[in-house]
Order: structure tokens, then sequence, then C-alpha cells
């Protein structure tokens, strides 16, 4: 292998293999979420009061009796522990003495937060704040990070901006739209609009709430026939994200948060699972090789939608993701590990 070879990552063919049933990325896409049966878990929360007394709620799966490591999660737009990956990915990973813990965005957990700012793709501060406060609760205990969708972006972003942390050992982020004004444009087009649709009802509804007791005519000039009248990520961002959130319009916001740009300076090791047929997105997010850190691999399969990747039979249907991500936290987390769980 030549001395250039190894200055940057690698893109491989995921071991992903498309079912005749599910070849259609709007099935695996839509599957998962409403036709899997939810696997059963038992969580606990935990608020966490952040910086600017504001505050973001925190789930944590079944605790082990000596924990081997802590999985840490990130969920997707307008995501919470209830969301089927999310559920499913926690029930799953409580095993091998590990424990996984979500943080919820703000405002995600069910309950509106205290203030007018919100999260966003590139929004890299609390998760930062809930990563420092992990490490102090259990400087010994290793950790690994899952990001999903968005939480991915986000993940992968923080990663770049902070190659030296000491948080994590190693991260993997899941259909992560990686060019933000790219997916903003793609998921503007034909049925994958329903998926838009889907979530700006959940982001447009959160904010309705929050303008009970917030005056957001005064901060961003923004009236509730405004919020109405929005009928695209695009102009969210444009009238909400990036005035709320100090970003000169969307496409400002979209240039300065996507992970895209931060893959060239992450440390440590990094998984990127991708589907090239996701239909919250284009091909044109994919990175060249020369465009990744060292330890950044991104392994892409043809097909497997937004979050899906479901085989077996359409009597007996599982997710591909789910051993895939156990294979790689393996790999990151020794179950030998002498670690001792600390109480929280």
């Amino acid at each position: 292998m030549s001395k250039s070879a190894l200055s940057h990552g690698k893109i491989i063919k995921s071991s992903f293999k498309v079912p005749g049933w599910a070849k259609n990325r709007h099935v695996q896409t839509i599957w998962p979420r409403f036709i899997q049966k939810r696997l059963p878990l038992s969580y606990d929360m935990e608020r966490l009061t952040l910086p600017d007394d504001d505050f973001v709620d925190v789930a944590w799966g079944p605790k082990p009796q000596e924990t081997s490591g802590i999985v840490v999660m990130f969920h997707g737009l307008e995501g919470s522990i209830k969301s089927h990956y999310a559920n499913d990915m926690m029930a799953q990973l409580s095993v091998n003495g590990w424990q996984v813990v979500m943080m919820h965005y703000r405002g995600c957990s069910g309950v509106p937060n205290l203030k007018a700012r919100a999260y966003h793709s590139g929004e890299t501060e609390d998760p930062s704040f809930f990563l420092e406060w992990l490490h102090d609760k259990f400087p010994r205990i290793p950790k690994v990070a899952i990001g999903f969708s968005l939480g991915g972006n986000m993940l992968l972003k923080l990663l770049g901006e902070n190659p030296a942390q000491k948080w994590l050992k190693a991260a993997i982020a899941i259909s992560s739209p990686l060019k933000l004004s790219e997916c903003a444009k793609s998921i503007n087009q034909g049925f994958s609009r329903v998926y838009q649709k889907y979530l700006l009802t959940s982001m447009k509804d959160t904010l309705r709430k929050k303008m009970e007791y917030i005056d957001y005519r005064k901060l961003i000039q923004l009236t509730k026939s405004d919020v109405e009248e929005i009928t695209s990520f695009t102009q969210f961002d444009e009238k909400i994200t990036a005035p709320l959130h100090g970003f000169a319009d969307a496409q400002d916001y979209y240039e300065k948060c996507s992970a895209y740009h931060f893959l060239s300076a992450i440390h440590c090791p990094t998984l990127v699972l991708h589907s090239i047929d996701d239909p919250f997105m284009n091909h044109l997010i994919v990175p060249k090789e020369e465009e990744l850190a060292r330890n950044v691999t991104v392994e892409l399969s043809e097909r497997g939608g937004h979050v899906g990747f479901m085989q077996g039979s359409i009597l007996n249907p599982k997710v591909w993701l789910h051993e895939r991500v156990k294979r790689f936290v393996s790999e990151a987390l020794p179950v030998n590990t002498t670690c001792r769980y600390v109480s929280r």
C-alpha cells in the first residue's frame, strides 16, 4: 500500500443484501417505522440542566450489573427515545455490559424547552456539554457514540470540530445528511415530500407551543401566520433556524453545518453507514476517499432507504442495522474490560 493511500479514509461496499420484497427505498424507510414490531424496552429519564439554565432530558437504558462500556445515542430530526430506531437500537445494545444512554435535543422529550433556542443539524454545544458531563461522571469507562440522520451529521461535525476530544473512543453515523443543501432539495421532490410534510408538521407543532410563552415577533419577526405558510425545510430554515441561531440565511446554515466539511478532521475511528437510494438525499452527498480523514470509513450500500436496512423474509423481517452496529460497538468496547459501573 502506498504512503498516500494511508493518508485518507476509505469507502467500502456494504455487506447489506436487500431482499426481494424490500428493494424499494420507500418500503425500506417506512417498514421499520410503521410495520416492524417494537422491541420491549425499559428506560429511566434524567434531566440535565444546561449552562443557560435550559435543559435536555437524558434516557438511560437498562442498567447492567457491571459496565464494560457506554453507548451514547443521538436521535434524528424530531426524534426521541420513542422513535423506532432509538427504541430498538437501545434494546439491542443493552447487552454485554453496555450501558446505553441517549440525549434528547431541546424540546424533543415531550416537554417544551424554556428558551427560544432549539436544535439543528449543526448544533454541537449541547451535545458537547452532555459528553463532558458523561466523561466527568464515568471517566474510566470507554464510550462509543451513534448518530442517526440529523444526529449523525451533528456527531460528525462535533468530532471534526474537536479532533483531540477525550469523550469518545469511536463513533458511527447512520443515514446522515452530509450536505444539507442537497438534502433540502431532495426531500422536496416526488414522494419524498411526504416525509418532509410529516416532519414539518411536528416541527411546526413544537414551535406553536413555544410561541404561547415566547414572543418570536421580537426575536426574529416571526408570527403564527408565517409558520402556517411554511411548506418546506428550506423555508423553515430560512425563516426560523437561520435567524434564531445566528446564521445569515438558510444557505449559510447549510454551508456551515454540513458534516461533509468536517470529515477530514476526525481523529477517532468513525464509520459512516449510508444507502445511495436514501429518499432524504441524493448521490451528490457521498464524499470522495481523499476527503476523509484516515480513521473515517464510509460503508455504502446501493439500497437500504433512510435508517432502514431491512432483511429477512416478509414473514420474519429483521433490521440488518442492529447486527452491523453491534459488531462495530463490540470492536470498540471489548466485553472483557475490567471497568465497573459507577452508580448514577
